[in-house]
């Protein structure tokens, strides 16, 4: 799929990659595009379980009609349908595993090969935006939930841009393969070729102490193991809000102070 937007010195063309099952992305350039590329900026914002592209547009929407970040352009994936929860699903969700700590065997397996796919088809959406000219230092990748889950998850295991990005936004959801038993982590960042940690990279991580689906023992064990994986404690914001499983006004205010920080203009 290519989408362009043209300025008087340089067009811009996101070659964004098309798969089967999945509806294109969500493209919403720049208000106001650079000449130069390379201080352009982009922010690829994951929805959740059950959710799409469309249903968190509102929230580019809020930014750019607010005349904030307009030197960003907004890349907005969506999950693939998946035929055994039957809707769309970055990973079948088997439950997570900090839920029942004394009998794990009452919760499924972690649907890995779902989440390394969706790890894949990130990364090739992130290679499309670099292909622009943005580098990755100035591309921001976050999500809700679900698309939390798998930012944080592409930002820790991927060859390609682990360590590389400007900023990882994690609002209300948690990081998989990670419960207190395992070393999955760490494996796959061995099997990539990656630093035993990741170092450098901005986080700003999001907890609703209402959510009534990530439940606080869940969040507590996915900030510790972001913390053992080397995350230094000046990279990462955390902040908690009194709101359920949902996004609110002081939740997207906090964001946008946060990514005028780690992608400001270079103009």
């Amino acid at each position: 799929m290519s989408l362009e937007h043209s300025e008087s010195t340089r067009p811009v063309a996101f070659n964004l990659p098309s798969t089967p099952g999945r509806e294109d992305p969500i493209y919403k350039p720049a208000i106001e595009p650079c000449s130069d590329p390379k201080h352009s900026a982009a922010f690829i914002f994951n929805h959740g379980l059950a959710d799409s592209a469309a249903a968190i547009e509102n929230v580019a929407d809020q930014f750019q009609q607010g005349g904030r970040l307009p030197w960003m352009s907004w890349i907005l994936p969506n999950a693939k349908f998946n035929h055994i929860n039957m809707d769309t699903a970055w990973f079948i969700p088997n439950g997570l595993p900090a839920l029942a700590p004394s009998r794990p065997e009452l919760v499924a397996e972690e649907d890995e090969t779902g989440m390394l796919e969706s790890v894949a088809y990130l990364e090739s959406v992130i290679d499309a935006v670099v292909a622009t000219g943005i580098p990755p230092r100035r591309i921001v990748l976050g999500g809700f939930s679900q698309g939390c889950a798998m930012s944080l998850l592409t930002h820790l295991t991927s060859s390609k841009y682990s360590g590389k990005l400007a900023g990882i936004v994690g609002l209300l959801g948690f990081l998989p393969l990670s419960d207190s038993n395992s070393q999955r982590i760490p494996s796959l960042r061995e099997s990539a070729g990656l630093p035993r940690t990741v170092e450098g990279v901005p986080m700003f991580l999001a907890r609703g102490t209402k959510d009534e689906f990530v439940p606080k023992r869940v969040w507590e064990y996915s900030l510790k193991a972001v913390q053992d994986l080397g995350v230094q404690e000046g990279d990462l914001e955390v902040r908690e809000y009194p709101i359920r499983h949902t996004i609110n006004g002081a939740v997207l205010q906090d964001v946008c102070f946060w990514l005028e920080k780690v992608v400001p203009s270079l103009t």
